[in-house]
C-alpha cells in the first residue's frame, strides 16, 4: 500500500529526483526511533521508517512486498534448519547461546 501511494505521489511530481536525500530520510527517521520518548511514539516513528524504506525500495523499482515476503520466506527455511539441525544434536533451543544457533544459521545459507 505504501507504494502504492508514493507511486501514485511520484506520478505527479511529488518524489525526490536523486537517491541520497531519499537515504538521508531514512537514517532521520531512524534516529527518530531511538529519541522516541514512548512506545506510542516509537510505533509512529517506526511506520515513518518503513515508510521511507519503501520509498527507497520503490526508487531501485523493486516491488517492496515480494522483497519483503522473499527474505521472510528465506528466514523461515533458515530458521527451520536451525531447528531441525538442534533437534539432530538432541538441543533444544532455548538451552542454544546465540553463537551456536549462528552456527546452524550460516550453514543454511550455505546450503542455499
Amino acid at each position: 500500500l505504501a507504494q502504492q501511494y508514493q507511486s501514485r505521489a511520484a506520478r505527479v511530481g511529488f518524489d525526490w529526483s536523486e537517491l541520497e536525500p531519499m537515504l538521508a530520510k531514512v537514517q532521520e527517521e531512524l534516529g527518530e526511533v531511538r529519541d522516541a520518548p514512548d512506545a506510542e511514539q516509537r510505533a509512529k516513528e517506526l511506520g515513518d521508517l518503513l515508510f521511507a524504506v519503501v520509498n527507497v525500495v520503490r526508487w531501485y523499482k523493486v516491488d517492496a512486498e515480494s522483497a519483503l515476503r522473499e527474505t521472510s520466506q528465506r528466514f523461515k527455511r533458515r530458521f527451520q534448519h536451525i531447528e531441525r539441525r538442534a533437534r539432530e544434536t538432541g538441543r533444544s533451543l532455548p538451552e542454544m547461546t546465540l553463537a551456536e544457533m549462528d552456527v546452524f544459521w550460516e550453514e543454511a545459507k550455505e546450503n542455499e
